[in-house]
């Protein structure tokens, strides 16, 4: 194939959104700068003004130039900037960027990004389009798990994610912003998934050290409970990437004493969250002191601080009984997890799922199948309500059904299989399609699955 043949699918495969045919036809030789037919610029710009992360990222790895100078003198990592994704801005930014661009350049775009976030999106879009109209705004989901607020105005679109991008340019150019001013910026919009958020925790883990440690718990005893419910989640985040840490310990003996003395529900069901990543001898006590809280969202995490503990006395099992009848059906759902790993509990346990499957808990049914197909229970009352399951809209709910059926050798996979339907890209891997395959494998069976899916 000749290279303009090659560059000519580039083109197409990344306007399209097909992360995994760029990264095919870079690696046999398609220029990574190819321009688009639309203004000439290279692909690059295309796909970070699609947000799109995967195509951005893909490009990048094959050698596309963040840094070329366009025909308005700003280059397409300026350009992510502008743009307001953090994902987006990520993948463009590159490895080790602060040996790539100059002191000049690094300061230049430091300022861009505290300029969009002091100005905020709506009023730096009215300054570049002259527009004075309402902007239009939705909600929108940046990378894999955060969410941020788009907005468009006089025909240019940005999202909010500046706060994030600021972070992630501080961090990366090792620029040691106070801890302090890292939080206010975290919790300006409370919530545990926003980009600004996810990002300050993930730079505070990164700075990792006694100063910012020390500082980020001085937090725990701030007036506002967004502040306090931000140090549990970093406290959580810790407990999940850092948990053999040689400061472990004191940050468990944190959440043990936190836990006795926090009276906000929600900062202390994030403190048990968290507490429940770590290891203490306190964590069974810590869990039955409040499974019986009024608040729900604490029986969740007490039930789940009960079931990360190493013991498991009569009284915690006694107290995990009784959640499997908690008025709150995530309780329930939290407390049957606990007990599909304790005999004395898996046979009650497995009743209530198959009680919560079939009833009006649609944001739960992934996780009940998912703890149904996995269980240890093989009685037909499990094998019938995964089957049921099958008729459910959600497709991941039905590749859980039919992954638990199969794990059976269940009569009923091979239809359930067929429930699932076309698994689209991203499920290459996917243990439960591996095993729907070894299912069909193993009984010699057809494959109806997508092509792209599993082994086939």
């Amino acid at each position: 194939m000749t290279g303009s043949e090659l560059d000519r699918r580039l083109v197409s495969a990344a306007l399209s959104g097909d992360a995994d045919t760029v990264r095919d036809l870079l690696h046999e030789g398609a220029d990574p700068n190819t321009p688009a037919p639309e203004g000439g610029l290279p692909i690059l710009c295309a796909a970070v003004a699609a947000y799109d992360a995967p195509v951005t990222e893909a490009l990048m790895d094959g050698g596309a130039d963040p840094d070329r100078e366009l025909p308005d003198g700003g280059t397409p990592l300026w350009r992510a900037l502008d743009g307001g994704s953090p994902a987006v801005f990520a993948s463009v930014l590159g490895k080790e960027p602060r040996l790539r661009l100059p002191e000049q350049e690094r300061e230049r775009l430091l300022a861009r990004a505290r300029s969009w976030y002091e100005t905020g999106p709506v009023d730096g879009l009215r300054h570049r389009t002259g527009a004075r109209g309402p902007a239009v705004s939705v909600r929108v989901t940046d990378g894999d798990y955060d969410w941020v607020d788009q907005y468009a105005l006089g025909g240019l679109v940005v999202r909010a994610g500046h706060g994030a991008i600021l972070t992630s340019l501080e961090w990366s150019f090792r620029i040691p912003t106070p801890v302090g001013e890292l939080i206010d910026r975290a919790v300006l919009i409370p919530d545990e998934e926003h980009v600004d958020w996810s990002a300050v925790w993930l730079t505070l883990v990164r700075r990792h050290c006694e100063e910012v440690l020390s500082a980020t718990l001085a937090h725990r005893d701030h007036p506002d409970p967004a502040h306090r419910r931000f140090v549990a989640d970093y406290l959580r985040a810790r407990g999940i990437i850092a948990c053999d840490s040689p400061s472990a310990e004191r940050e468990s003996g944190v959440l043990a004493a936190w836990a006795t003395r926090e009276t906000d529900g929600a900062v202390l069901a994030k403190v048990l969250e968290a507490f429940a990543e770590y290891e203490h001898p306190g964590m069974e006590a810590t869990g039955l002191r409040h499974a019986a809280h009024q608040d729900p969202r604490v029986r969740l995490r007490a039930t789940t601080v009960l079931d990360a503990s190493e013991s498991r006395s009569r009284e915690a099992r006694a107290t995990l009984l009784a959640l499997l009848g908690d008025p709150d059906a995530r309780v329930r759902l939290e407390a049957c997890r606990a007990g599909l790993r304790d005999d004395a509990l898996l046979a009650p346990a497995a009743e209530e799922l198959v009680r919560l499957a079939e009833g009006p808990y649609a944001e739960l049914r992934g996780g009940v199948a998912e703890a149904l197909a996995s269980s240890r229970d093989r009685t037909p009352a499990v094998a019938d309500a995964l089957a049921a399951l099958l008729a459910d809209g959600n497709q991941l709910v039905r590749l859980e059904a039919a992954y638990g059926l199969a794990l059976r050798d269940d009569p009923r996979t091979g239809e359930a299989i067929e429930r699932v339907g076309p698994l689209g890209a991203g499920f290459e891997h996917d243990h439960r399609v591996n095993a729907l395959w070894d299912w069909n494998r193993d009984g010699k069976r057809p494959w109806r699955l997508s092509a792209g899916a599993g082994n086939a």
